[in-house]
C-alpha cells in the first residue's frame, strides 16, 4: 500500500491526503450518532496538540523549503518568504470576515430551516479551502526535490489537518442536533464543511507543478495561513479549558512528535 502511494503523482497523493482530512472530519461529525456531547479537555487537547503538529509544519514543511526553492532561483529569501507568509495572513484573514458576515447573514433566517442551513454549509466549508491548498502545495513541491520538502513531511502535515478537523467536525454535528436536527442530517451537513478540502488540495498540486517560480510564494503562503489559523483558532479555544498548562504541555508535544518526524524521517 505505502509503494503504491509513493508511486502515484503528487495530484493523486494530495486528493488521497484530502480525502483523509475529509474522512476524520467525517469521523468527527459521526459522534453524533453515539454521545449528546463530548469531552471538552479531550477535544482541547487535540486542537492544542494539532497546533503544535503545524507550527512545525510550517517552519520544517513549508517556510524552509521555500527560503530553499527561492534562492535555488535567484530569488531574495527572506523578501519571498515575508511577501508569501504575509500574504498567507491576509487570506485567511479575509476568509475570516467573510465567514462572520455569512454567518450574520445566517442569524436573520431563524425561521426558515433550510436557508439557515445553507448559510451554515457556505460559512464553514468556506474555512477549509485554505486547509486543502495548504496539502495541494505540499505535495506538488516534491516534483522539485527541494531541501526540507518530502513525501514523509507532507504526510506528517496532512495528519496535523486532519487532527484539528475531527473536532471540528463535531462542533458542527452537536450544535445542529441540538437545535433540532436529525442525526443523519446533522452527521451529513458537519463531514460536508470538509469535502472541499481534496479538491483544493488537487487544485494547489496542479498550479505549483504548472509555476515553479511562484512555489516559494506558494509555501510560504501555506505556512502563513497555518500560522494564522494556530495563533487566531486552535492555541485560543484549547486554552479555553481550565487545565491550561496540560493544553500547553500538549501543544509543546505536538511540536516535538512533528519536529522528529520531519528531521529523522524526512
Amino acid at each position: 500500500m505505502i509503494d503504491f502511494f509513493i508511486g502515484l503523482s503528487p495530484v493523486y497523493q494530495a486528493l488521497i491526503a484530502g480525502l483523509f482530512t475529509w474522512s476524520i472530519t467525517l469521523l468527527g461529525a459521526s459522534v453524533v450518532f453515539f454521545f449528546k456531547k463530548t469531552n471538552d479537555t479531550f477535544m482541547d487537547a487535540m486542537l492544542g496538540f494539532s497546533a503544535g503538529v503545524m507550527i512545525a509544519a510550517s517552519f520544517f514543511s513549508l517556510i524552509e523549503p521555500a527560503i530553499e526553492m527561492s534562492e535555488s532561483l535567484n530569488q531574495i529569501g527572506f523578501i519571498v518568504v515575508s511577501v508569501g507568509f504575509i500574504l498567507g495572513i491576509v487570506l485567511l484573514y479575509l476568509s475570516d470576515l467573510l465567514y462572520k458576515y455569512i454567518d450574520k447573514k445566517k442569524k436573520r433566517y431563524t425561521a426558515d430551516s433550510k436557508k439557515r442551513c445553507l448559510m451554515l454549509i457556505s460559512s464553514i466549508t468556506l474555512h477549509n479551502i485554505p486547509e486543502g491548498l495548504v496539502i495541494g502545495v505540499g505535495f506538488g513541491s516534491l516534483i522539485y526535490n527541494i531541501t526540507g520538502s518530502s513525501l514523509m513531511s507532507c504526510i506528517t502535515l496532512a495528519l496535523g489537518i486532519g487532527i484539528q478537523n475531527f473536532p471540528e467536525g463535531s462542533a458542527v454535528s452537536l450544535p445542529l442536533r441540538r437545535e433540532g436536527y436529525s442525526r443523519f442530517k446533522a452527521f451529513f451537513i458537519g463531514q460536508l464543511s470538509a469535502i472541499v478540502e481534496p479538491i483544493a488540495a488537487v487544485i494547489g498540486a496542479i498550479l505549483v507543478m504548472k509555476i515553479k517560480c511562484i512555489l516559494p510564494y506558494l509555501l510560504a503562503m501555506a505556512a502563513g495561513a497555518m500560522f494564522y489559523v494556530v495563533v487566531s483558532d486552535l492555541i485560543p479555544e484549547s486554552q479555553k479549558n481550565k487545565k491550561k498548562n496540560l493544553m500547553t504541555i500538549v501543544t509543546l508535544l505536538g511540536f516535538v512528535v512533528m519536529m522528529v518526524l520531519d528531521v529523522s524521517l524526512g
